[in-house]
């Protein structure tokens, strides 16, 4: 399976879904025509493995010095799971806040001081719950060496973010795959397509 013959399968099975008459809402309250849920893709084994090889591949090029796998919660765990099995790596996640009882922990899982820790993602749109976590790795003593996600906006907010931080991030997929995919595959139409960079140009003001 080719990069972005895998994100084809990903539109496919709905994981990705692209409707352009009624847009989503997210959470920060911008409207946008495209929605992920990269849980689903968990339902297929053979994309769950594919996406999981992927990432491992780029974790050979880019990451080679990673010690520590954490997911981040929610959709970073099970994949972030998977890539450090395939690694025979440890794996730990960061939650979105502190648990609110027993130990209150924000990191489940171990976490040794001094280590490389890479981030697993399921996608970064603002890059908000990935520094939020990024941050509470590095809290801990250990060193961020990046983070790495199924899926990127390319958002300048995110790259941004990210600048502030110092911390690098890779991913599978780009919004120009899914531009050039979705184009391919008639889920848009040629008029369509400098409506769609123009969302990502200005999102919260998109109509």
């Amino acid at each position: 399976m080719k990069s972005l013959e895998l994100l084809n399968d990903l539109i496919k099975i709905n994981s990705i879904k692209i409707n352009l008459k009624k847009s989503f809402s997210w959470a920060s309250g911008w409207k946008s025509p495209f929605y992920f849920d990269n849980r689903i893709s968990l339902s297929y084994p053979i994309i769950r493995k594919e996406i999981t090889e992927r990432l491992v591949d780029i974790i050979k090029v880019n990451f080679s010095d990673v010690e520590i796998i954490a997911g981040v919660a929610t959709a970073g765990i099970p994949q972030g799971a998977l890539v450090a099995e395939k690694l025979n790596l440890p794996f730990a996640y960061v939650r979105s806040k502190p648990k609110s009882h027993g130990m209150k922990n924000m990191i489940e899982g171990k976490i040794e001081k001094g280590k490389n820790v890479l981030l697993i993602e399921d996608l970064i749109s603002t890059g908000g719950s990935s520094i939020k976590a990024v941050k509470a790795v590095r809290d801990t003593g250990s060193n961020v060496i990046g983070v790495l996600s199924i899926f990127n906006y390319g958002f300048k907010v995110s790259e941004v973010n990210f600048k502030n931080i110092k911390c690098k991030t890779e991913s599978i997929f780009s919004y120009n795959d899914l531009l050039t995919i979705a184009h391919k595959n008639e889920y848009i139409e040629d008029q369509d397509l400098e409506k769609l960079r123009g969302w990502r140009d200005n999102p919260e003001n998109w109509k």
